[in-house]
């Protein structure tokens, strides 16, 4: 697909990867419009890069998704390109009450339920588009899951499950599915986690991996999985069993620091 003279709503596009992307998509001669919940992060999004247009809408109510698409549609009439990257990641021991019925979710509304709803939303804007785009965000972890982080790396799983399945229907129409399964990455989503709970994994720098992503983009790569994610997948089809137990290690600290 071309970089340039596109019209890109960003979901969580106010830090990490997604502002990364913004703020190079913009370079390149596009109107980038990055959402969130999170409005001081918007603002200093905002205040960083003056072209970004910045819009607040929180992915997990249904009715913020409505209002986005009502506010953007009618100002961003050309809107082509939809990014699906908010998203959360927690550690949780499923031995201890840690979270509530409602809370334990919270992943799912973010990462799962908030993409499912968005592409709902906007799709038949983007259908009436010469060309458009759908960039959902997975994760390495889609392929291999982390159990540490047992919800996250569902809903992860359920998003490359339904990207590809989207991708199916959509094949006779003008709007292009990507799917992208970034490694471990420094960025604040892993803020939760200690040192050896990733032990093994090297985090690529954000500006690398968004570099990657763009070439991979330019060239209709629909499936794009840089650095590790590549190994995850491959090991996840020779080796499932021995991937999952080298990954499912950092358990056992986790265990030892709640006495469970």
């Amino acid at each position: 697909m071309q970089l340039h003279s596109n019209t890109i709503l960003i979901t969580g596009g106010a830090s990490g990867i997604g502002l990364e992307l913004a703020s190079r998509l913009s370079a390149m001669g596009n109107t980038v419009i990055v959402s969130g919940r999170d409005l001081a992060k918007l603002d200093q999004a905002k205040a960083q890069y003056p072209k970004l247009h910045a819009i607040p809408c929180d992915v997990t109510d249904p009715a913020a998704i409505a209002e986005l698409h009502s506010i953007v549609t009618a100002q961003f009439p050309e809107l082509n390109v939809l990014i699906n990257n908010a998203g959360l990641m927690r550690k949780i021991n499923l031995q201890q009450k840690e979270v509530d019925l409602l809370d334990i979710s919270r992943e799912i509304e973010t990462n799962l339920s908030g993409p499912i709803r968005m592409v709902n939303q906007f799709l038949p804007h983007l259908l009436k588009q010469p060309s458009a785009a759908i960039i959902n965000v997975s994760s390495a972890l889609a392929f291999v899951p982390f159990a540490i982080s047992p919800v996250y790396g569902a809903t992860k799983a359920g998003i490359h499950s339904f990207t590809r399945s989207l991708r199916v229907q959509l094949k006779n129409t003008n709007v292009k599915v990507f799917e992208l399964a970034p490694p471990l990455t420094k960025t604040t989503l892993v803020d939760a986690f200690e040192a050896h709970d990733m032990k093994g994994s090297v985090a690529m720098e954000v500006s690398k991996l968004v570099g990657y992503v763009l070439k991979a983009m330019e060239t209709d790569q629909l499936e794009i999985r840089p650095g590790q994610s590549n190994l995850l997948k491959l090991m996840s089809r020779v080796a499932p069993n021995f991937i999952f137990k080298q990954m499912s290690k950092s358990v056992d600290a986790m265990h030892l620091e709640s006495g469970k």
